[in-house]
């Protein structure tokens, strides 16, 4: 046999198959030492397994009794992964799910020996997920049909309505499914408008699956691309500004929706769109590097007045220190 973890499910099988197994029968069909075969009776208990060893000229291993295997084995890691999984499920806006989610939980639980089912309750007592809460409800069908969809590259027929009440009838091709602040999108290739689009589910008002497939585009983004067409939505003020930085830079210190980001091999270019110039002054006042605002002409009067305006405050400031 190859690796010890082989080996070790091995040792399961044989100690399940068994009433009881002596050491030296075991150790000689996995091919190891006594030594080792202890170890591997230890990783089975650390695993939640209970092995009884019992003494004597008949003596050996067997699982204890009772005990039911269950049809999975997770480790510890593995656990925690899907506690923390199950925690981010009921903040996602899936209303529907959460009785599965408390099901599925349940089973879960039954199954778990009891260091799995601590982690579990340990999760549940010291870990806090700060999701976006959900702000709009949305038709579960429809996720799982456009989730299926995306998958099977199947063209969907959306009847989709605008903000404004306006509803239209499109075929789709979804390339992704994204979960931002609190809302699902789902984002691909438009038929009506014959380009990249992105969509609110909670909008969709009905859908169904078509015959014809589709081809999605290599290594695609969908939640690059939202972010994108969120950053482009037409706003009171478009903002363009040099920062005197590298990408990566710009990209830790300005949220990812506050505009797109340009390296144009010395600096990098800021697009936005803002409805309020004094709100864009005052986040790039807190930038720890420089910047020359390009346009609009009105943002840079709204910085010269944001400086003077911390500029007073430092003095201020410092004339309290000295009262002191």
């Amino acid at each position: 046999m190859a690796k010890p973890t082989t080996r070790v499910l091995a040792l399961l099988e044989l100690l399940q198959a068994r009433e009881i197994t002596g050491g030296a029968e075991l150790a000689r069909t996995l091919e190891v030492d006594r030594r080792t075969l202890r170890r591997y009776i230890v990783m089975l208990e650390e695993l939640g397994i209970p092995i009884m060893t019992t003494q004597g000229r008949f003596g050996g291993y067997r699982v204890v009794p009772g005990f039911k295997l269950p049809p999975m084995i997770f480790s510890d890691d593995e656990a925690l992964a899907l506690a923390v999984g199950l925690m981010a499920a009921r903040g996602l806006g899936l209303t529907q799910t959460l009785p599965a989610a408390a099901s599925a939980r349940t089973k879960l639980e039954r199954v778990f020996p009891l260091k799995l089912k601590q982690r579990l309750a340990a999760v549940d007592d010291g870990v806090a997920l700060e999701l976006a809460r959900p702000v709009a409800t949305i038709d579960q069908q429809i996720l799982a049909l456009m989730c299926s969809a995306t998958q099977e590259r199947r063209r969907v027929r959306l009847a989709y309505q605008s903000p404004r009440g306006e509803q239209t009838q499109r075929e789709f091709d979804s390339y992704g499914l994204v979960y931002r602040e609190g809302r699902w999108y789902i984002v691909g290739w438009c038929l009506l408008r014959r380009g990249l689009r992105s969509f609110r589910l909670d909008r969709v008002r009905t859908a169904h699956t078509l015959a014809e497939k589709f081809e999605r585009p290599d290594a695609f983004d969908a939640l690059g691309h939202l972010k994108q067409s969120i950053a482009r939505i037409p706003r009171a003020h478009a903002v363009e500004v040099i920062l005197a930085t590298d990408l990566a830079t710009a990209q830790r210190q300005l949220a990812w929706s506050f505009g797109m980001l340009e390296w144009t091999g010395d600096a990098v270019l800021l697009r936005a769109q803002v409805e309020r110039l004094d709100w864009c002054a005052l986040e790039l006042s807190r930038l720890p590097f420089d910047f020359t605002v390009r346009s609009p002409p009105a943002l840079r009067t709204a910085v010269a007045q944001n400086a003077r305006r911390l500029a007073t405050l430092a003095r201020t400031g410092k004339a309290h220190a000295r009262s002191r």
